[in-house]
């Protein structure tokens, strides 16, 4: 891989997201009205359970971190569907761009984009709620790198998907991500799902990150097994995934390219 060409790549997404009227939205108007809806609703909340003023900040922390994993998935999905859209994917595989670079490149970006919308968010939370996200310390940094590694997987494997049945599954982009939302626990334990969906749960790597954070809020420690089980499960999916889409893009190139638009 060339680094320069992985840059290049970088940069064209970066200047589509400064001039992209619809990108900026996503990155910084719909986590900022998702702090005030439910961070005002879980300071309603607070008023009917006594001794309980970490409900605030278990809401906000659990927003905070939904964040980084939808960014993940985000940036890999749409930038893909951008250039299916604007008919582009052969320009760019005219060049002698690889396709470990392309995908590379997203994993940047994504990394970028994250790291200012969580800045931003995190921003809002404090001035809104003085909720302070770096409260989890040295804790903050595994929970990070984590969620990115389950958006990344999450966004390989509906790329994949998307490169095999065309823009007509391109809802995938968003709705995917949502399918695990019950059973990760961002807002509540996991010990409120029924039998089945903890089953479930255990089989999803975003599961032992919000329960980690959690356990950091009430008792000040975290249990490593599960960031141990977290890394495992990310690892795991995430090989699976760039093979499918590695699969994915190789049908798409016997098919033609045009073929997936």
């Amino acid at each position: 891989m060339k680094i320069h060409r992985i840059y290049a790549v970088s940069l064209r997404f970066w200047y589509y997201f400064r001039h992209s009227f619809d990108r900026m939205t996503d990155a910084f108007y719909w986590p900022t009205m998702d702090l005030l809806l439910w961070g005002l609703t879980s300071t309603y909340f607070r008023q009917y359970i006594p001794n309980n003023a970490n409900v605030v900040t278990m809401i906000v922390t659990g927003i905070l971190l939904y964040i980084i994993l939808w960014r993940g998935q985000y940036e890999i999905t749409v930038n893909l569907l951008g250039d299916l859209w604007n008919r582009n994917l052969i320009n760019i595989f005219a060049s002698p761009l690889k396709f470990w670079e392309w995908i590379t490149s997203f994993m940047v970006i994504g990394i970028i984009k994250a790291i200012l919308s969580i800045a931003f968010a995190s921003g809002v939370a404090y001035l809104l709620y003085k909720v302070n996200f770096f409260m989890y310390g040295f804790n903050l940094i595994p929970f990070l790198i984590l969620l990115i590694m389950s958006g990344w997987w999450i966004g390989f494997f509906v790329a994949g998907v998307i490169l095999r049945f065309g823009t007509k599954v391109q809802t995938l982009a968003w709705a995917f991500v949502a399918i695990f939302s019950p059973f990760i626990a961002v807002y509540y334990p996991l010990s409120v799902l029924p039998a089945w969906a903890q089953k479930v749960a255990s089989f999803i790597p975003m599961s032992y990150i919000f329960e980690g954070a959690r356990e950091v809020l009430y008792k000040g420690s975290l249990d490593y097994r599960k960031l141990w089980i977290s890394l495992f499960l990310n690892i795991m999916y995430l090989i699976i995934s760039l093979i499918f889409l590695r699969k994915s893009f190789d049908k798409v190139l016997e098919k033609g390219l045009v073929k997936v638009y």
